[in-house]
């Protein structure tokens, strides 16, 4: 028996030859013997007409056309103002059915749609700074963010949550810490690791908990709202500068490293308690300082067995000014045999020309020391900066700023080992399991 045309979007009912039957919407097959549908669940399972009994249609695809506007959002003078600054990415996200891939095609007031619980929250203003995933996002994309996070701080907001893909999102949240400084509101970074057309969403969560950290607290500064665990029983606010994506899809992805969390909301109820220091409203002094630049030339390399001097020579030839050295275990490098004696001159020489090279370590729990062995010893000698406990990307981005703000070299070394934003422990607590 023929099976009725469906076009992809469509809902459907599919019947298989043994009597079990699924239901789903179409996806695009690029066989015509068979055919996609995504679940429910947010998974898509693929059969071979030859096996389908029936394939009944329970509704058409709507027609793509121009969704209106949604109009002003209804004020409640009782309400915070929380505004939403939408930068892309899966928190943003939805099945494409033309090419059955997951694309960032809503707009702001998607948002607003896909989550109707935020407007008894607070009174939410939405706008789009940028449509992106985070894999591409460059340094300019940060000032682009600092410049509406200033607009929104300008026009009376009482919080701010930016919508950022997962990926980077770690990143992001540590260089706005380092570019904002003193902030008045709390910035909360929150992302999904699940489309939000996934039954298994965890969109929704993620952004009625920072609404609610954010209108019933007095947080102040940057930090990162994701599930606390992998079901859904919490959220918790992570620190800006020491918090890593740390599983490709888990929904609990995102822990701090030689650090905790700082709040926990449970959910449903959002209630909230504090599980650590935090910057209080009430203890800000001063203005809010921004700083935007960015060194756009400083390097991150990750040591690795059997490197070659010209992997470190590019650095150098190519006008860098600043180098992040991911090396192994307690802040080694490979500078100490006759092999490696060029990589040791080479960093050498980089330096020496004005270079500012700083080491971290490929674990990620614990610090690197300058004085253990002898080999970290001859790395200082050459003027290599231990990061201490940095995440190795937080120490790029900050040797980025601290570049671009800060014209006496020596001020910048000294402030790559001062903890300007959490970013670094000068002792870590022994923990029985160091990775909680």
């Amino acid at each position: 028996m023929a099976l009725i045309k469906t076009n992809p979007g469509d809902s459907v009912k599919i019947t298989l030859n043994d009597n079990h039957t699924e239901a789903g919407i179409i996806m695009p097959s690029s066989k015509e013997a068979v055919t996609i549908i995504k679940l429910s669940t947010g998974y898509n399972v693929g059969f071979e007409n030859k096996d389908i009994k029936d394939l009944k249609l329970i509704k058409k695809a709507k027609e793509s056309s121009k969704e209106s506007k949604q109009s002003q959002v209804p004020k409640n003078k009782n309400l915070p103002k929380i505004s939403i600054l939408h930068t892309g990415g899966t928190i943003a996200s939805k099945v494409d059915y033309k090419t059955g891939g997951v694309v960032a095609l809503f707009e702001v007031e998607d948002l607003l749609r896909m989550v109707p619980e935020l407007e008894k929250i607070a009174n939410i203003k939405a706008r789009l700074v940028s449509n992106m995933m985070s894999e591409d996002i460059r340094f300019s994309n940060y000032r682009k963010l600092t410049h509406a996070i200033k607009k929104e701080i300008r026009e009376g907001c009482d919080g701010i949550i930016i919508g950022h893909g997962t990926d980077t999102l770690a990143i992001t949240a540590s260089a706005l810490s380092f570019m904002c400084e003193n902030l008045p509101v709390p910035v909360i970074l929150v992302g999904s690791q699940r489309s939000s057309d996934r039954g298994s969403s965890d969109a929704a969560m993620n952004l009625i908990s920072a609404s609610k950290f954010i209108s019933q607290t007095d947080f102040v500064g940057v930090g990162i709202c994701m599930h606390e665990h992998a079901d859904d029983d919490s959220c918790v606010i992570l620190p800006a500068t020491k918090t890593r994506k740390m599983h490709t899809s888990r929904r609990d992805a995102f822990k701090a490293i030689n650090d905790s969390p700082i709040a926990r909301i449970s959910y449903p109820k959002g209630e909230i308690s504090f599980l650590k220091d935090y910057n209080k409203l009430s203890e800000r002094k001063g203005e809010v300082i921004f700083k935007e630049q960015m060194e756009d030339k400083v390097g991150l390399l990750k040591t690795h067995p059997n490197m070659f001097v010209d992997v470190f020579e590019v650095f150098r030839k190519k006008g860098y000014k600043g180098l992040v050295l991911e090396g192994t275990g307690i802040g080694q490098a490979p500078t100490n045999t006759p092999e490696h004696q060029a990589i040791y001159e080479e960093l050498k020489n980089f330096i020496q020309e004005g270079g500012v090279v700083v080491l971290t370590s490929q674990c990620i729990y614990g610090a690197v020391h300058p004085f253990i062995y002898s080999n970290c010893r001859r790395l200082v000698e050459i003027g290599v900066i231990f990061g201490k406990d940095m995440l190795t990307e937080t120490a790029h981005i900050k040797l980025s700023w601290l570049l671009a703000n800060e014209a006496d070299k020596d001020q910048v070394k000294e402030l790559m080992q001062t903890n300007l934003r959490g970013e670094i422990n000068e002792k870590i607590k022994y923990s029985e399991d160091f990775t909680n």
